[in-house]
């Protein structure tokens, strides 16, 4: 088998043992004769299956009783158009705070069903920090507040929780979920793409207080309408029945790992494995401001866009695939998601100390 380091930011590498699971699984699952891919969504073999992934979910993320669990398709995109459908139905008013590519496009979508405002941005530093906000950001009478928790495209995630009041607060997590504790009940709604942390691509997760439910706008397709989709066990339509049989595997390892305290402890060591070599030399630049650092995505530059491809096309060579950075930024980016062992990170920084010392600037 011959497997390398897999730092791409989505879809990205699941750990080894769910893979293995799959395989085991993959032509027969249990004493049903079929796989899972081939099995009815609603057949007494596939109910369990989606049943167990919401509680091992509920288990990992600690969600309260008053949440409901979706899963649905569409990706996080999809979500930025069911956000104000669903949720800006009081006042018709919204705020977003700007933190990078992904937020923009959600902040962009929302503009068209009502009155949205940027209350806070940071891209006159070229998202290279969290914008910082107060309660006092947010207009007093908006529906809701969007934040993107983890920003993929530039390295950022939120050091802090936004405080606003009664207003509830709706992150996308996508490329940060099930990578920490959160505390779930200071958000009205989290929703993540399963294709970072959590799944294969497919499937899209939404968690939303029970009280937020049932006042979407009348025209919203029954495939937007959270409500429609909690009465219906995510199973108005047919789901994505295999993503979230991973899904489950990836929960379960979770818990075997003893939860997301130790995977968070996994994860600020490889982060800080490589966060620490950056901040030691001045070949590479890491430009994220320190306190707004992401743990899942780390990028850098040498500052040279021909070094940066060489770079990227020698690392694959030897087995440190996909650290090209997103074609919006340039550079690198590792994505140290949960199932990146500190071994492929370890393998990154030695392979970033001799690329330095055989490309000198």
């Amino acid at each position: 088998m011959n497997r390398v380091y897999n730092f791409s930011a989505g879809p990205s590498m699941l750990p080894l043992s769910v893979l293995e699971s799959a395989q085991k699984d993959l032509l027969a699952y249990g004493d049903t004769g079929m796989s899972v891919m081939e099995m009815s969504h609603r057949s007494p073999a596939f109910e369990p299956i989606i049943a167990d992934a919401e509680a091992k979910l509920r288990a990992v993320m600690e969600i309260p009783d008053n949440y409901k669990v979706l899963f649905l398709q569409g990706g996080a995109s999809t979500q930025f158009a069911a956000i104000p459908l669903n949720f800006m139905n009081k006042n018709k008013k919204a705020d977003y705070i700007l933190s990078g590519q992904f937020s923009t496009k959600a902040y962009q979508e929302a503009q068209k069903y009502g009155d949205v405002v940027a209350v806070a941005s940071s891209k006159d530093v070229n998202f290279s920090r969290i914008p910082e906000t107060t309660r006092a950001s947010f207009r007093p009478d908006a529906d809701y507040v969007h934040i993107c928790y983890n920003n993929t495209i530039y390295g950022t995630k939120f050091n802090y929780i936004p405080d606003t009041g009664d207003i509830p607060l709706i992150a996308d997590m996508s490329s940060c979920i099930i990578s920490e504790p959160v505390d779930v009940s200071k958000f009205g709604v989290i929703y993540a793409g399963a294709q970072k942390n959590m799944a294969p691509a497919g499937l899209t997760v939404v968690i939303v207080r029970e009280d937020l439910l049932g006042n979407a706008r009348p025209d919203t397709p029954a495939m937007l309408d959270y409500k429609l989709m909690a009465d219906n066990g995510s199973m108005y339509n047919t789901p994505p029945c295999w993503p979230i049989y991973i899904a489950k595997l990836v929960y379960e390892w979770i818990l075997d790992l003893g939860g997301l305290t130790e995977m968070k402890k996994l994860n600020e060591k490889k982060a800080n494995l490589l966060y620490d070599y950056l901040d030691s030399q001045d070949y590479y630049i890491a430009p994220v401001e320190k306190a707004s650092r992401s743990m899942m995505n780390v990028t850098f530059v040498t500052g040279d866009a021909e070094l940066d491809k060489k770079f990227a096309s020698e690392a694959g060579k030897v087995g440190l695939k996909n650290l090209k950075g997103h074609r919006s930024v340039g550079g690198m980016r590792a994505s140290i998601y949960n199932a990146m062992p500190y071994e492929g990170v370890e393998a990154l920084v030695a392979f970033m100390k001799d690329f330095a010392k055989n490309n000198p600037k």
